[in-house]
């Protein structure tokens, strides 16, 4: 490697390291110099760098993050009053929220909620800020049929306008769990969840000549930290992840970070390569509602426990652990 590309490497991982700072404080009030400091950056400079990098500048990446967790709550925290969901987002005051949340999704905060989980997946992923798609047979099908073909997950409506087929009732068991505290090295990925083997190579080619994978107890996992019913797909940012000692020196763009343990919702599935959307869909849709737990705010995650090279039928055996507290 040259001496270029680790640079540019320590570079990326930097920025990266804001971006950790931003979604661990985004409810706190926090400036831009904090920001900087948390990535060892020139805080004069840091504001071009971060925008150069990320493409937003800070200001507008901290409001989407706020505006991202908050649609989050809205739609798992039926018991959470706007103005309460408001303030723990971070925002200043609820007449500032209301008018940031309009502005980006296209209606209120309390039209959001009430869309339910199937209406919001008819908002165009990847549309201008604040322009919802209609109900069914409202919109316009080129868009949708765009949307799909981007990634993510796949739109309610199909180009000829029929329902998109079911998918096939997925069997799973779901437990209530202690978790430990997680330290895992890191590399991070932006777009579509369906990209995130790009950042496992990448993870692979770093851990792999360390003997980082062979340390017992090791596991390797994905975190997700957006929401791709409120965030477009090319804004989804995912980690993909290994178990490592605490204080596990890190280089380039892999990067180091603690999931926070706890009380988690783990629920087991044995899944084809292309069912990882339809086992979520199955956790917070189908066994959340009558479960008596709400999702909590703290990271959720994928365990990968066999590969389909490892399973006679050629499937994912996998944990998606999601943090969770009482209804």
């Amino acid at each position: 490697m040259t001496r270029r590309e680790l640079l540019r490497r320590e570079y990326l991982g930097r920025v990266e390291r804001a971006i950790d700072f931003i979604y661990a404080r985004f409810g706190d009030d926090i400036g831009l110099d904090e920001i900087a400091d948390a990535a060892a950056f020139s805080r004069f400079h840091f504001h071009r760098v971060f925008s150069g990098v990320v493409g937003e500048t800070v200001s507008d990446f901290l409001k989407r993050v706020r505006l991202q967790r908050a649609a989050a709550l809205l739609a798992d925290n039926p018991g959470l009053s706007v103005t309460e969901i408001a303030l723990a987002s971070g925002f200043s005051s609820p007449s500032v929220f209301a008018r940031a949340f309009r502005e980006r999704f296209g209606m209120t905060a309390s039209e959001w909620r009430d869309l339910g989980r199937e209406g919001r997946r008819f908002l165009r992923d990847g549309s201008k800020q604040g322009q919802a798609l209609g109900m069914p047979g409202q919109g316009d099908r080129k868009d949708r049929k765009e949307s799909a073909d981007a990634g993510g997950y796949p739109p309610p409506i199909v180009p000829d306008g029929t329902r998109r087929k079911k998918m096939p009732k997925l069997s799973y068991k779901v437990e209530i769990k202690d978790l430990p505290e997680l330290t895992v090295a890191y590399a991070r990925h932006v777009g579509s969840f369906d990209g995130i083997p790009e950042a496992f190579g990448r993870l692979a080619r770093w851990a792999g000549p360390r003997g980082l994978f062979a340390l017992p107890g090791a596991r390797t996992l994905a975190v997700y930290h957006d929401s791709p019913e409120a965030t477009e797909t090319a804004k989804l940012r995912s980690s993909a992840c290994l178990t490592v000692p605490p204080g596990t020196e890190v280089s380039g763009d892999i990067n180091l970070m603690t999931i926070p343990g706890g009380k988690f919702a783990v629920a087991r599935f044995e899944i084809a390569p292309d069912q990882f959307g339809a086992a979520w869909d199955a956790l917070m849709g189908e066994w959340f509602p009558s479960s008596g737990w709400q999702p909590d705010d703290r990271m959720c995650y994928e365990v990968y426990l066999s590969e389909p090279d490892a399973h006679p039928e050629g499937r994912f055996v996998i944990d998606i652990c999601e943090p969770v507290r009482p209804l």
